[in-house]
């Protein structure tokens, strides 16, 4: 019985550990509820300690407003024409971030807004219910919008 008990204290003192430790890396639904992006280390040092691409979309719109499947929706309202083919899956949507004395906040990125094309300045941070605050900016934090994702996945 002793042994039932032990295992059983250990165990509830090892999952809020595993809950922190995985930060906010994964996948998230986006406030809009329409997308999914996963956070993950960059994948070179000059684009900052974390980065989120695209990995799903929910009922996507067309430039003509008609619903398209996933993997033929485009960047059609990016301010750069140049840009407005390319895919949004696989999309970079966060990227410049840098790391702060709290493992589970990033300050100084960017965040790329798909509705209307236009690249925020942006703060991220783990929240204590689980969420993740995505603060956008221009300029100044304090004139700026926050969002709330919710996570999908690990």
């Amino acid at each position: 019985m002793k042994q039932w008990h032990l295992a059983m204290a250990l165990a509830l003192c090892v999952s809020p550990v595993t809950a922190q430790q995985s930060g906010v890396m994964g996948t998230w639904l986006t406030a809009s509820g329409v997308g999914q992006v996963k956070i993950g280390p960059c994948p070179d040092a000059a684009s900052g300690a974390i980065c989120g691409t695209v990995v799903g979309l929910i009922n996507p719109k067309g430039a003509d407003g008609k619903v398209v499947a996933p993997d033929a929706a485009t960047d059609s309202r990016n301010e750069n024409p140049a840009l407005r083919g390319r895919k949004v899956i696989g999309m970079p949507l966060i990227w410049g971030f840098k790391a702060t004395s709290d493992p589970n906040a990033f300050e100084g990125g960017k965040i790329y807004n798909g509705e209307n094309g236009k690249i925020y300045s942006a703060n991220i941070s783990l929240q204590p219910d689980g969420k993740l605050r995505l603060r956008g900016y221009v300029g100044s934090p304090m004139f700026g919008e926050t969002q709330f994702w919710t996570r999908v996945s690990q």
